[in-house]
């Protein structure tokens, strides 16, 4: 085998074996109260796993251009192979002197269009997907610190609170350093939220890449952006523009919850912003342990009562 082709085939093995190794959709892990963890794994070179409407629209559009590409790059490579194969100069030493064709021309010149309009109509429809803030559940106001998120329910007078990361000495079994807050911005599953953006001091970005949301906050302006978190969980994000010294210390920690137990969360939360003191931490875990301590008593109920009615016909 010729040195050449060796290092093409070898090429091609690799891509094959990268290809192979793309993360597939996994099973998310779990925290301490059963909610899907959906943050970074290592080594991951791909979307996180959508989990909104949004997101999903952005892996399509992403993947459908990426296959548009591959098409172009496949074909201007065998183009090329077929040119250096069939008119190497041991082959034609004297070049040819041919320098248009008007098929060609016409042809490089209207594919390419066509492909921008196919496109940019599924790219113009994502546009608009993004700015329909219609029909929404809730707004919430996102503050951007240096160095720290502010959350802020205005729809529940006083539930205003920071969001600061556990410092990697306090970090406990179930969290993730420089991604875990202290207190995480509560929110409820399948419903239309709202994220009413800004910033205090300097440019920061809101970003959660699962929930295809990202937004500069820009000191003096408002930007907005919407989601529909598909179920409930823990989403992660981060600030991804540079700003400033402790720019890697702005984690965002969602936590999505079923809409009973967010109303709950709320209106506790709103108990203690009476009284001056910020939500609890951790309070939605408590929810959820006590609505899934409930469902475990109904079930064993239920299962007792089908038992004693199964023994009373065996009796009869």
């Amino acid at each position: 085998m010729k040195r050449s082709n060796k290092y093409l085939f070898l090429g091609l093995v690799g891509f094959a074996v990268l290809a192979a190794g793309a993360p597939m959709a996994v099973a998310a892990a779990k925290n301490a109260v059963g909610f899907p963890v959906h943050a970074p794994t290592p080594w991951e070179w791909w979307f996180q796993p959508a989990a909104s409407p949004i997101q999903k629209s952005i892996d399509w559009l992403m993947q459908f251009v990426l296959w548009i590409m591959a098409g172009v790059v496949g074909l201007v490579g065998l183009l090329l192979a077929i040119v250096i194969i069939r008119f190497r100069a041991s082959k034609h030493p004297v070049a040819t002197t041919t320098t248009h064709n008007t098929l060609i021309e016409v042809i490089w010149t209207v594919v390419p269009a066509l492909l921008l309009v196919v496109i940019f109509v599924p790219s113009l429809n994502l546009i608009y997907e993004q700015s329909n803030y219609t029909h929404r559940y809730m707004t919430v106001k996102v503050t951007g610190h240096q160095w720290y998120w502010e959350y802020d329910y205005p729809a529940a007078k006083g539930v205003d609170f920071t969001s600061y990361p556990i410092p990697d000495n306090q970090i406990k079994p179930g969290q993730i350093a420089r991604l875990s807050a202290d207190h995480p911005l509560v929110l409820p599953a399948n419903e239309k939220i709202v994220f009413k953006i800004t910033s205090a001091d300097v440019l920061h970005s809101f970003f959660i890449p699962s929930l295809g949301v990202q937004r500069y906050a820009i000191p003096g302006q408002y930007w907005h952006q919407w989601t529909k978190i598909d179920a409930p969980g823990i989403y992660y994000g981060e600030c991804n523009q540079i700003c400033g010294m402790n720019h890697d210390n702005m984690p965002i920690e969602i936590v999505a919850l079923p809409l009973k137990q967010f109303k709950a969360w709320l209106a506790e939360a709103k108990a203690d912003a009476a009284q001056g003191n910020v939500p609890p931490v951790r309070k939605y875990e408590v929810l959820a342990m006590a609505d899934a301590a409930k469902k475990a008593a109904s079930r064993a109920q239920g299962h007792i009562a089908l038992a004693s009615a199964t023994t009373d016909e065996t009796t009869r």
